[in-house]
């Protein structure tokens, strides 16, 4: 395989989480039957431009289906997040109702709906019709399709060029990363401003944030890639934000490279962090495996303790980065016995891999009155547990995994 960015050949694993069945495709009582496929899940990194990227085994349209079952509106952290952002960012820009944005996997229409509410005329884009269909209701205008530099084009010759746009947690969801930022060209208007939010690599080595690996994750990205693939397209990085959302991301701005505004500070500060953190040695990558490997192997010590000792443990959340730890464990309904969660699409379905029920959080303690609750998506742990704070006066301990297991 050669580098999904500059071409030159893979030849260093960054990590090797064995098979794995896509995090996203939850299962069906009556899929329980039927063979599932698995995936090799190995992370490579190139050293030439730094970008760490899955091998090519999976197709986008297998993962982004009609079944697709992640909808961004579940979070409450989340929800809050983006309403700041959303007026922060129409303060920054003056935008207005003769302004026009354009969100990239727009999903459920979480983040237009605050432009929509403002006046401001607005594009989602969005690949999976059960999350767009959500959107349309709420009065949204979105393409079901994946957005790419020929899709760009056709939305440039009728005249859909954007002040602002928008993609949060997609950029490291494509494969053809270099049609994708062309694209992102093709459709800014010529003072027009991108603003895209990534995992930041750093701080998933840094703190051993290996379940945020999973196949929809073609790329993991650091402000120093990122910066070589926009300046490819013309295009250029002016900003840069550190975020604590999913264990740490960035907010980059992009610009056209001939926009009279300045690089801030910040992007320079950042790039000497990263090369500081090691962002550029090859020995910085080759010694994750071991972390992620313990890790696993503390939770299932605990498991295993827990049952002996007679304790019930179930889970919370049945996000895409549990299925990367429970699969890589080798973990099952004998350890955990039950997911809970939030989200109704994801209720009465199965875990792929494990086939863990998924149950609503009301049936926390009519199903199992549990010891433990193990929070799978720990980046909103304390929501979780604020929100569950009857479990925790009946003696319930609410742990999780990573990056080390402890009781929150």
């Amino acid at each position: 395989m050669r580098c999904r960015y500059c071409k030159k050949y893979l030849d260093n694993i960054f990590l090797d989480l064995g098979y794995s069945p896509l995090s996203n495709a939850y299962l069906y009582k009556n899929d329980l039957n039927k063979p599932e496929i698995y995936y090799p899940l190995k992370i490579y990194v190139c050293k030439n431009c730094w970008l760490v990227q899955t091998k090519d085994y999976v197709n986008s349209k297998i993962i982004f289906n009609s079944k697709y079952a992640y909808f961004s509106s579940t979070s409450s952290t989340w929800l809050s997040h983006i309403k700041n952002y959303s007026e922060e960012i129409i303060k920054e820009l003056s935008l207005n109702k003769d302004s026009y944005v354009i969100e990239i996997a727009s999903n459920d229409g979480y983040l237009l709906k605050n432009f929509l509410a403002r006046g401001i005329k607005c594009l989602g884009i969005e690949p999976t019709a059960s999350t767009a269909t959500v959107a349309k209701k709420m009065g949204i205008d979105v393409i079901t399709k994946f957005f790419s530099k020929n899709l760009a084009k056709k939305l440039a010759l009728k005249k859909k060029k954007a002040d602002l746009i928008i993609g949060n947690n997609v950029y490291a969801h494509v494969r053809d990363i270099s049609d994708f930022t062309v694209g992102l060209k093709k459709i800014l208007k010529k003072n027009g401003t991108i603003t895209l939010e990534f995992p930041h690599l750093m701080r998933l080595i840094k703190n051993s944030l290996f379940d945020t690996v999973y196949h929809e994750h073609f790329s993991y990205l650091s402000l120093y890639t990122v910066s070589r693939i926009f300046k490819s397209v013309n295009l250029r990085i002016f900003k840069v934000k550190e975020l604590k959302t999913h264990g740490g991301s960035l907010r980059i701005y992009g610009c056209h490279s001939d926009d009279l505004r300045k690089n801030q500070k910040s992007v320079s500060l950042l790039l000497q962090k990263e090369k500081k953190a090691g962002l550029q040695k090859l020995k910085t990558y080759q010694s994750f495996q071991s972390y992620a490997d313990k890790i696993k192997n503390n939770l299932l010590s605990f498991l295993i303790k827990k049952k002996k000792n007679r304790k019930k443990v179930v889970a919370y959340g049945a996000a895409a980065k549990g299925n990367t730890l429970l699969n890589y464990a080798g973990i099952k309904t004998d350890l955990l016995t039950f997911v809970y969660d939030a989200a109704k699409a994801k209720q009465g379905c199965f875990m792929p891999g494990s086939h863990i029920p998924i149950l609503s959080t009301k049936q926390i303690l009519n199903k199992s009155k549990p010891d433990y609750i193990l929070i799978l998506p720990w980046n909103i742990a304390n929501e979780v547990k604020k929100q569950n704070y009857r479990l925790v006066k009946k003696g319930i301990k609410f742990i999780v995994a990573v990056p080390k297991i402890k009781i929150i």
